[in-house]
């Protein structure tokens, strides 16, 4: 007898449940049902279809989240789904386990390591790729609303998260070169890749427009303007730039409120990331800037801003510190503060693209997922031009929050003298 599979089996092909099979046997189960159930509601993941598999024995119950590539042509090379997967199966199988070797080897409490889901297995095959992670919703994790800006404790939370992440790399850059060049050479930039394409252009180039008819003011309508664009001109110029630099990362790259996992303790806030399929050599303020400003809102950022610097760069140090290096060295809170102002025009922009998104009402995040190539690629110029409208039509009440959001960044970035 083999496993039986039952429930949310829909975009997940046989190559698929054949090496979800095989993980589970190798686990031990066999001749039971595996339930299968759909994670999240529309507008929750973008690129993959995430779902909750269950099995169990006379052992108990075994959860799994499973992240599943589509296998729609159009789709995967619009979403760069191929590239985005490799990119985690590094993450995973590689990168981290590393981290977590020099974490062991520093005799560091677990209260001071990186937290991230237990990988089960990945499978990197074309179009079939799927990775298998540990169900943090075990362990007391949950997703928040992401139409709520996080809270102070939330954004703190997340801060540490990245400070480690963030001293990994570089403890990682500094003790094995070779490892971390291997690494950080096999992931893939996937907006250079976007970059080239004029229908991810045109995607891009209509998304901008639209966030220039939101705002209000002739001073937010030409910081937005072009932003977008310039972000995506710029990309190939900053990877060169900050390839082999002394302040360069491993970053996570897509922090937005349902990539994080959150854990309440009374007072306090636990958080884990839970994907990293845009990871690549970056400026650690990339993942600062798309913490901060694209999830909390204007009045919180305006209260804590220094104040979240401050506790970054103190964490940064602290975990430096126990890996045997030294912040002053290696990033000092003085080249933190340049490299804000330096990538901040090109933050914008990224800004502008993550908050669309976060922000985009369930009916369209919708389409945006399970689009036809039909949709994505219409024949004629006025259908493509609909279709694309139709994606960043936003109703009363969504218009309004994605205004005053957009406009509370364009506001923040000018008061704090990014801009």
């Amino acid at each position: 007898m083999v496993l039986q599979f039952e429930g949310a089996v829909n975009n997940i092909s046989e190559v698929q449940l054949a090496f979800i099979r095989e993980v589970l046997e190798k686990r031990g189960y066999k001749d039971t049902k595996v339930t299968i159930e759909a994670v999240g509601k529309a507008g929750d993941n973008y690129v993959a279809n995430v779902k909750r598999i269950i099995v169990k024995n006379e052992n108990g119950e075994f959860r799994i989240i499973a992240k599943v590539a589509s296998q729609q042509e159009h789709l995967r090379i619009t979403a760069g789904v191929q590239q985005s997967f490799r990119n985690e199966h590094i993450m995973y199988t590689l990168v981290l386990p590393k981290y977590q070797q020099f974490e062991e080897q520093a005799g560091l409490h677990n209260d001071d390591r990186l937290r991230f889901a237990e990988c089960y297995g990945s499978f990197t095959e074309p179009p079939h790729e799927v990775i298998l992670l540990e169900d943090l919703q075990v362990a007391g994790f949950s997703m928040l609303d992401r139409f709520t800006p996080l809270s102070d404790k939330c954004i703190r939370s997340m801060l540490r998260n990245l400070a480690i992440l963030h001293s990994l790399s570089f403890a990682l850059k500094y003790k094995e070169p070779e490892t971390y060049n291997e690494c950080k050479n096999n992931l893939i930039d996937t907006l250079v890749i976007d970059e080239k394409r004029p229908d991810i252009q045109y995607f891009w180039s209509y998304l901008e427009n639209n966030a220039v008819n939101v705002v209000e003011g002739d001073v937010r309508k030409k910081h937005v303007n072009k932003c977008v664009s310039y972000n995506m001109e710029q990309s190939s110029k900053i990877s060169k730039e900050i390839a082999g630099s002394k302040q360069s990362v491993i970053q996570q790259g897509d922090v937005w409120t349902n990539n994080i996992l959150f854990k309440f303790h009374g007072d306090s806030v636990e958080s884990v990331m839970i994907d990293y399929q845009m990871t690549k050599e970056n400026n650690p303020t990339n993942d600062l800037m798309l913490t901060i400003f694209g999830c909390s809102d204007q009045e919180t950022q305006v209260k804590h801003f220094n104040d979240w610097l401050d506790y970054y760069h103190t964490e940064l140090d602290q975990k430096l510190h126990d890996l045997g290096l030294k912040a002053n060295f290696v990033y000092p809170r003085d080249q933190l503060d340049a490299d804000m102002k330096r990538y901040a025009k090109s933050s914008l922009g990224a800004l502008v693209v993550a908050v669309t998104f976060s922000l985009m009402q369930p009916s369209n995040a919708e389409k945006v997922k399970d689009s036809t190539e039909e949709q994505f690629k219409p024949v004629k110029e006025e259908e493509k031009e609909a279709a694309v409208k139709d994606f960043f039509r936003f109703d009363g009440q969504h218009k309004e929050m994605y205004k005053k959001r957009l406009e509370g960044i364009v506001d923040n970035f000018i008061k704090f003298g990014l801009l």
